[in-house]
């Protein structure tokens, strides 16, 4: 047998509780899942965040190549925050915003109210900030010591 038919006999060997009625892939890889969705501005950026272990699945640390399905619970660490999203639709390929936000439940809890006040900014011209100065914005911004 050729190994293009292989191939092929393989495949739908991979998924037997398919229905024809069904749209796609059942499971993929957590990094095309986490780009296709838009978590994450490129596939190695997905890649970099599971391999540092900012990415966990049904609150276990997890690989970029592991197989996510629908109704499993990723939590996403970025700077400042923890997104937690149920994934509801198989994506294997990177799709419009709108449609990405259709394939996940956000359950984040809201972001402290630091984090969504913008930076004070310096006037240019008025050199670095005194002590004093940087004090205040470390008490602002929550980090007095």
């Amino acid at each position: 047998m050729s190994p293009h038919g292989q191939a092929g006999s393989q495949q739908g060997a991979s998924t037997p509780g398919r229905s024809g009625a069904s749209d796609g892939p059942t499971t993929v890889r957590l990094d095309v899942w986490l780009w296709s969705a838009r978590l994450f501005p490129t596939r190695a950026a997905a890649t970099a965040a599971c391999r540092g272990g900012h990415v966990r699945r049904n609150g276990d640390p997890v690989k970029a190549a592991q197989k996510v399905t629908v109704g499993d619970e990723l939590r996403v660490r970025s700077p400042g925050r923890e997104k937690i999203v149920v994934i509801t639709r198989i994506l294997t390929k990177r799709v419009g915003a709108p449609i990405a936000r259709e394939a996940y439940e956000d359950h984040s809890p809201e972001p402290a109210p630091q984090l969504l006040a913008a930076p004070p900014r310096r006037d240019r011209g008025t050199g670095r900030p005194t002590k004093r100065e940087r004090r205040q914005y470390e008490r602002l911004r929550g980090r007095e010591t």
